[in-house]
């Protein structure tokens, strides 16, 4: 894959860097592979390897969008560069996804599994796994590459999808909890109002009862001086010789008058 003759933007030439340093990986890590001689540590390098191959493969779909976001931008060789250069990246990966299943029949795994490209994709059918990868002309291996990328694509809208409704009753959620929390604001102002109310009520009516129990006391008062005054005048009248009981002021005692008159006029008559 040569890379001096590719024009490439900045972020293209570091997916392009990322994927060189994958494979470069892979082919360390298979030279290793065959230096191993035990069958657990065989399997455990071939795991590792697979995890490398699962981050090439979403590497080389990045590099494929990034290629389509900027086609309108590159002129046409440039673009006919990068998806040349796009396809010898899927066919050297291909080549390590053949050479993975070799060593998984030698540690007998009987079952043959095309290199599964990530979340979402589908498990390779019967006939899929019939057909060995190494048996596979270079346009089958583009293009079983690009279906699957195809497909991964697929899965990635449905996941945007589904994002984006999540996100929609996550917002009308909020809308419905500002509105209830604006109408819990409004009901409490309300009880604090009542409250309020309530208390100056309560004060006004105590008032009022001191009021009236002031003005009972006063009644009650007044209604025992004319008592009084009543018993003087009576006893007065009825008892005119007692000294005991001082004269009333403005009510003089009756004059025994009468009686003077009535003496004198016998005395005239004797």
């Amino acid at each position: 894959m040569a890379t001096t003759e590719l024009q490439m933007s900045p972020q293209l030439e570091q997916i392009h860097g990322e994927i060189r340093d994958n494979v470069r990986a892979l082919a360390n890590g298979f030279q290793r592979l065959d230096k191993i001689k035990d069958s657990n540590r065989q399997s455990k390098q071939l795991e590792e390897l697979t995890a490398k191959m699962r981050e090439c493969k979403r590497l080389i779909k990045e590099f494929d969008r990034e290629i389509k976001d900027e086609e309108s931008r590159n002129p046409p060789e440039v673009n006919k560069q990068l998806n040349d250069e796009k396809q010898s990246m899927i066919k050297e990966l291909n080549s390590y996804v053949a050479l993975r299943k070799t060593y998984m029949n030698t540690l007998g795994n009987k079952k043959i599994e095309l290199f599964d490209m990530g979340a979402g994709v589908s498990e390779p059918t019967a006939d899929e796994n019939v057909k060995v990868a190494s048996s596979m002309s270079n346009q089958e291996l583009v293009d079983h590459g690009m279906k699957t990328m195809d497909e991964t694509d697929q899965a990635i809208e449905r996941s945007k999808k589904v994002v984006e409704q999540t996100i929609e009753v996550g917002t009308q959620t909020a809308v419905t909890l500002k509105g209830q929390s604006e109408q819990m604001g409004r009901i409490v102002n309300e009880l604090d109002t009542i409250q309020f109310s309530i208390k100056k009520a309560s004060q006004l009516v105590k008032e009022i009862g001191r009021q009236v129990a002031t003005d009972k006391c006063i009644m009650l008062f007044l209604f025992l001086i004319v008592c009084g005054v009543i018993a003087i005048i009576v006893v007065k009248i009825v008892n005119p010789s007692n000294k005991d009981i001082r004269d009333i002021p403005g009510l003089a005692p009756p004059a025994p008058s009468r009686r003077l008159l009535y003496l004198r006029e016998s005395q005239y008559l004797e």
